[in-house]
Parts: C-alpha cells; structure tokens; sequence
C-alpha cells in the first residue's frame, strides 16, 4: 500500500473505530499477527483481546472520549501520529474513580501497515499528564493527592 494509503487506514482507524466508540469493526484493522509494543495495564489479555478490553474500560470512564489528529507524517511502511486525546472522566479508570473533570493528554503512535492493516504498534502517551489532571498524582510543586 502506498504512504498515503497508509496514512488513510490510521485516520479510519481513529474516527471509525475510537472517535466512533465501535470496537465491533476493529479486526478489519488489524493483521492476525499483530504486535502490540505499548504494555497494558496488569490482568488484560495479550493482543487483540487485551487491546479491546484496555478501550472498553477506557470508553466506560471517557463516554465522550475523542481524538483530534494534530500531526501525522508517514514513509515506507510506517506512519506516525501526534494526538490530543479529550474526555470527560465518568467512570473508574486505572484505580482513579470518576472525577467528573474534563481532561486531555498528549500521546504519539507508531504503525507498521502491511496490506491495508495494521502490523506493529508502538505508542508514547502523557500517562503522567493525564493523572496529575485527573488529581491522582501530585503537579511538580504540590504535595501528595489528597483522599476525596
């Protein structure tokens, strides 16, 4: 597939599958092989499975969540994307119980495409960024989290 097809299968993949909440088209994404480099959280399944059930606890406590595509470039088989992620948090999310603040991180993704799917992915997220906002870790400065 060329670089611009390939650039096209992430922005689907963003707006049909996780801007859309729909985890039902998923597969068609993704090859049968695929390598997830990003660790998920403790006590998910490896691979596909783990990577649904990770955006489905992530749906849960974000019912709004959407991102917005802020810089994509791609060459060969590989495209990277920066991204703002936005949400409102709802529900528990990482141990953090809902908060009802609204919270955006930053996070950039690596694709390996082959054949119009998705092979390997490797991901940096504001893991950090997002807890201090959500309150559960401390801004440079403060002292600990308070217990609500």
């Amino acid at each position: 597939m060329s670089v611009e097809g390939n650039k096209a299968l992430i922005r689907r993949l963003i707006e049909q599958v996780f801007n859309a909440h729909d985890l039902g088209g998923i597969d068609g994404f993704f090859m049968g092989d695929y390598v997830e480099h990003v660790p998920i959280p403790p006590g998910l399944p490896s691979g596909l499975a783990g990577l649904k059930a990770f955006w489905s606890s992530l749906f849960a406590a974000f019912p709004d969540f959407r991102y917005t595509i802020d810089d994509m470039v791609a060459e060969g088989d590989r495209v990277a994307a920066r991204l703002t992620a936005h949400g409102t948090h709802q529900g528990p999310f990482l141990g953090v119980p809902a908060t009802g603040k609204q919270v955006s991180w930053t996070e950039i993704h690596i694709g390996r495409c082959d054949d119009g799917t998705l092979a390997e992915h490797w991901a940096t997220l504001d893991q950090v960024g997002l807890l201090q906002q959500l309150g559960a870790v401390p801004a440079p400065g403060q002292g600990p989290p308070t217990a609500s």
